[in-house]
């Protein structure tokens, strides 16, 4: 494939893979497995088992590859999380997470079927000639062992391959002058992404910080009177989705436009049956997942 057909490759296979990692985030699984190694209720278990692949590091570092949270809201749960369960401990109870979300989710025909294993060999593949070189997250995920059941083995992959993706994106948006509260303002103005206020939330921002940030993307020319992007903002934006698909092709051109498609098809069917059946909540997302 051609480097703009693996562009596109990129994108659309992320599009399909995203949820079947992401939804553990949102799981009640993970809050019952989190909270049992002594971690905190909320927003500690999600800043705590994603970090926990880098080992005990600061706030300053969980902010930096996370980027788009207030550094505030980090600050609140690392590093106490440390001191609450062990890096080790936090990730055994995600990886347990995922098992029974998934169960859950996808329904015990779909985790023993052929068509997963074959998605989670095709993922498994794709991820196998990633490379750590400037990809920080990516890198600490990298260097966990792989679980041996096929649905997660798919999960493990998609998580890869996402933090892999991720790096690359948080690249594309320093080098286009992005602050994270910048870069989250312009994606949700994309409609693509979070609800606003979901946004905020979740993130950690203010309505006074968030406001401040509109401001100064008003000021730049990057967003409407009404906070909807400009006609420069729309190409900033496409610019840096344009640069993330660039540096996320190498996953996808090892494994070839005929397996690529097949991977495609597989993890569309999963996530679709993944998000019927409530891997996320409803009301949080502008468009529809996968």
């Amino acid at each position: 494939m051609d480097h703009a057909e693996a562009r596109d490759v990129a994108f659309r296979c992320h599009r399909v893979l995203e949820p079947l990692h992401s939804f553990v985030y949102f799981a009640p699984e993970a809050e019952q497995e989190l909270t049992a190694t002594g971690l905190r209720p909320g927003r500690m278990g999600y800043f705590a088992s994603r970090a926990a692949p880098m080992g005990p590091v600061g706030a300053g570092v969980v902010a930096a590859t996370f980027y788009n949270f207030n550094p505030e809201l980090v600050a609140r749960h690392i590093p106490r999380a440390w001191t609450l369960a062990s890096p080790g401990r936090i990730l055994e109870a995600r990886l347990a997470a995922a098992d029974a979300g998934l169960r859950r989710v996808l329904g015990e025909e779909l985790i023993t079927s052929p068509r997963l294993a074959e998605a989670a060999e095709l993922a498994r593949s794709a991820a196998s000639v990633l490379s750590p070189e400037g990809r920080p997250l990516y890198a600490g995920h990298a260097e966990l062992q792989w679980p041996s059941e096929p649905h997660l083995v798919l999960w493990h992959a998609a998580t890869l391959l996402r933090e892999y993706r991720g790096d690359g994106h948080i690249a594309a948006l320093v080098g286009h002058g992005l602050s994270g509260l910048a870069a989250l303002i312009t994606y949700t103005a994309t409609g693509k992404g979070f609800l606003e206020p979901v946004a905020k939330t979740t993130r950690g921002w203010s309505d006074e910080q968030w406001a401040a940030g509109v401001e100064q993307l008003r000021e730049q020319g990057l967003l409407d009177a009404d906070g909807r992007l400009t006609s420069e903002g729309t190409v900033l934006r496409q610019s840096i989705e344009e640069q993330t698909n660039a540096s996320a092709t190498a996953p996808w051109r090892h494994l070839g436009a005929e397996k690529a498609a097949r991977l495609h098809e597989l993890a569309r069917e999963l996530s679709r049956h993944a998000v019927a059946h409530g891997a996320f909540p409803d009301g949080i997302f502008a468009t529809a997942r996968a």
